[in-house]
């Protein structure tokens, strides 16, 4: 890096194209000195906050006679911004009696268990409406759980495995055509 201090005094003077141009060669450098603190802070916030304040020193800044004086200025006042950061995001330990307290607090408080009422029962209804073999099929598929294969479920309901997939594929085209028709939109409830 070019020593960058050449444009300390147009800046110390309230130059912006100065500062622009000390900004261009100190920026990728001093954005890459926070990339430890990528995965823990905002890097750009703190990146933008150093920058405000090294223009707000700069007027103030005395050169210590080595080269970039001003961008390690800016280096440092970077660091301190992400460790304060890092500590201000810092989980605070909570009492085992505060948990009890919340937990007897929300006893009484009905949490939401499933999907939405409204669109289960429009499902429901598109079900109802399903042809005899195919709603037979997806009945058995979703009874089961997952945990029969095809060839299981197709045996006990007296099919061949392929009849038992060509049924299945047809109550799924089915019930996804009526949801449609009822304005579901099933790529974002399935999402």
């Amino acid at each position: 890096m070019l020593d960058l201090d050449a444009h300390l005094t147009a800046i110390a003077d309230g130059d912006a194209d100065a500062f622009g141009q000390w900004l261009a060669g100190a920026e990728p450098a001093l954005r890459s000195s926070l990339r430890s603190f990528a995965a823990r802070v905002d890097v750009e916030a703190v990146l933008q906050e150093a920058l405000l304040r090294v223009w707000q020193v700069a007027p103030r800044h005395t050169p210590d006679g080595r080269p970039n004086s001003l961008f390690r200025v800016a280096l440092r006042i970077a660091r301190n911004l992400s460790v304060d950061e890092v500590r201000r995001a810092r989980a605070t330990p909570v009492e085992d009696e505060a948990i009890e307290r919340a937990l007897a607090a929300s006893e009484g408080e009905v949490m939401p268990v499933g999907p939405d009422p409204l669109l289960r029962r429009v499902i429901e209804a598109c079900r109802e409406k399903l042809p005899g073999k195919p709603a037979e099929v997806l009945m058995a598929r979703l009874s089961s759980g997952g945990s029969e294969p095809d060839e299981v479920i197709a045996a006990r309901l007296g099919m061949k495995t392929n009849t038992f997939l060509q049924n299945f594929t047809r109550a799924r085209k089915l019930l996804a055509e009526c949801l449609e028709r009822q304005q579901v939109d099933l790529a974002v409830e399935l999402s």
